[in-house]
Order: structure tokens, then sequence, then C-alpha cells
């Protein structure tokens, strides 16, 4: 079943063009990776497949429900309600962490499934206690932000994600801001997340690890989606002169 279908994705910022006739679907289960130049297009793709910048033109779906559609040329989002409960459907990782400095590691975990969700809170501490485990920060519930290291805080923002039970996650360059070995924790992390048949999508700069772990890699430049395919065909065998330079370039600078 496709969890997630885009269509026809057009977006700009003022005169400039950043997203061109983007069309994307994503299957249950499915781990795919976007690589691409900075200004590809693979963060502002992300932020319009979860809502957090509108589209100019184009449709979303999640699990077959419409959040997004064309109708004339312009869009047309479904009501606050059904955007409320399409947005349940996923959780979103960002690069920076985006914990709430003020509260606790196990506040920032329960406070959205406590207040919004509405779900038992004797439930979502239990919950909580096993995905702290689970992220190797059981001892660290009662640590604020500033007390983690990077490779912490991003757990800590996995786990939050987790903790609303979504049925696809996107990552945005979730090693983009730690070291090499804050960034082999994370990838673990995610590693063992797809062994669990998580739904990820993941905008990643990291190319070993999008070939290990993708069932799809998609190669975005210039707005477009340039090539997609298995790792295999487009890491290792890309037909695309863009793909090929753009691998050639990121091997030789790593």
């Amino acid at each position: 079943m496709n969890l997630l279908e885009i269509r026809n994705i057009e977006k700009s910022f003022g005169d400039l063009k950043v997203l061109r006739d983007i069309s994307l679907s994503v299957d249950q289960t499915e781990v795919i990776s976007i690589l691409g130049p900075s200004g590809s297009g693979k963060s502002t793709l992300l932020r319009c497949m979860t809502m957090l910048e509108n589209v100019d033109s184009g449709s979303i779906s999640y699990c077959g429900e419409q959040a997004v559609t064309s109708s004339g040329g312009f869009p047309v989002y479904a009501s606050k309600n059904q955007l409320k409960k399409i947005k349940s459907y996923f959780g979103l990782v960002f690069q920076n962490f985006n914990l709430f400095p003020h509260y606790s590691v196990m506040k920032n975990i329960t406070d959205a499934p406590i207040h919004i969700q509405k779900r038992p809170k004797n439930e979502i501490y239990e919950e909580t206690g096993i995905l702290l485990k689970k992220m190797g920060l059981e001892d660290k519930g009662d640590y604020y932000p500033y007390q983690l290291s990077g490779g912490q805080q991003q757990r800590v923002a996995i786990a939050r994600a987790l903790a609303m039970k979504p049925k696809m996650l996107f990552f945005d360059e979730p090693t983009s801001a730690l070291d090499p070995e804050l960034t082999a924790e994370i990838l673990k992390v995610l590693r063992s997340l797809a062994d669990e048949k998580m739904t990820m999508i993941i905008v990643t700069h990291e190319i070993d690890f999008a070939r290990s772990i993708s069932d799809r890699v998609v190669f975005m430049d210039g707005g477009l989606i340039v090539e997609q395919g298995s790792p295999a065909e487009v890491i290792d065998n890309p037909k695309n002169e863009r793909t090929k330079a753009f691998l050639k370039k990121m091997s030789v600078n790593s």
C-alpha cells in the first residue's frame, strides 16, 4: 500500500523555482534516501511533503487521504481537522534536534502524546521508558538537552517522533550537525528502525549509509528528480551524467 503519494509538485520562492513537477510514491516499510547537491530542492521537498511549506501546485495524499489537490492550477488544502489527522501519520526529525530546552528528556518525549493524542499517562510513560532504553538513554530521562551530547539529543528527537506512533518518519540531514563518532550512533539507530520495518524518507549526504539502508535512492538536482532506483542502480551504476558528477565529487571530498 502507498503510504504517501505526491504528484506534480511545484514550488517557487519568488522567481526561484525550487521544485519542478516532482512525483514520488512511498510504499509501506520502504526506506528511501534522497541525495543531491546543496540547493537541489531536497529539504524543500521534505518540507512540502510534511506541510511545513505550502506547494504552488500538485497533490499530496497519505494513506489514500488527500492533504492537497490542485484546482485550476492552485493548491487546495484539506480542512484543518483533516490535516491534523493526516499529520498524525508521520513524524519529522530535524537536523538541529528542535528539542524544548526547558523540558527534561522525559517531558520532551511525553508532552505531545499526553496533550495532543490524549492517551493515558501511565501507558505513555511506560512506552517512553522502552523507547529510552532502545535509544541507549534509559538513565537520561531527567536530563535537560544542554546536558546531552549532540548524538544523544538527536536520539531524544527520534524517540519523541516515535512516541507519536507514526506510520512513517522523515529525517532532514539527521547527522549533518554531528561529528563522525556521533554520526555513527545515529546511523545505527536508523538501521535498527529499518530492520523493524519503519517506513522512512531520509534526506542525507551519507552515501555509504544510503547504499546500505535504502530500498530506493532518489537523486535530485535543480529541483528535479534526475534518477531513482535501487542503491546498486543509482549509487553504484548511475546512468545520468549529473548523478555521476555528484557521486564523483562526494567520493573525492570524503
